[in-house]
């Protein structure tokens, strides 16, 4: 995410609902989560965007090292791209996107800390 990926303005952001990756929405279907792709398949994905992110959710973490971060051990971020990041993430995974993740081998964790 270079400098020029940076929105101007801050509304119609949307959170990933996986890794909590901040992006526009066309950032999303453009590029797909840097994080998630692999099983979340938003890339050219109109549907998948609308349903793996959310437009509601709380708070901004700029990440440049996430390895040594220790807000980003916090957040169970440490092992993602550099990025912004949401603290808390609204909203839910569809059930099936839930399944082909388990399938995978990947613990689906909400990132809705007001559920907590």
């Amino acid at each position: 995410m270079s400098l020029e990926t940076v929105p101007k303005d801050l509304r119609g952001l949307r959170a990933c609902l996986v890794c909590s990756l901040i992006k526009t929405f066309d950032q999303f279907e453009y590029d797909g989560c840097d994080n998630c792709d692999e099983f979340l398949r938003m890339k050219n994905n109109k549907d998948n965007v609308y349903d793996c992110t959310s437009n509601n959710f709380d708070g901004m973490i700029a990440v440049m090292s996430p390895e040594d971060s220790w807000v980003c051990k916090w957040q169970r971020i440490s092992r993602f791209c550099k990025g912004v990041y949401a603290i808390s993430v609204s909203g839910r995974l569809p059930a099936g996107v839930i399944r082909e993740m388990k399938s995978r081998g990947y613990v689906y964790r909400p990132r809705d800390t007001s559920q907590r």
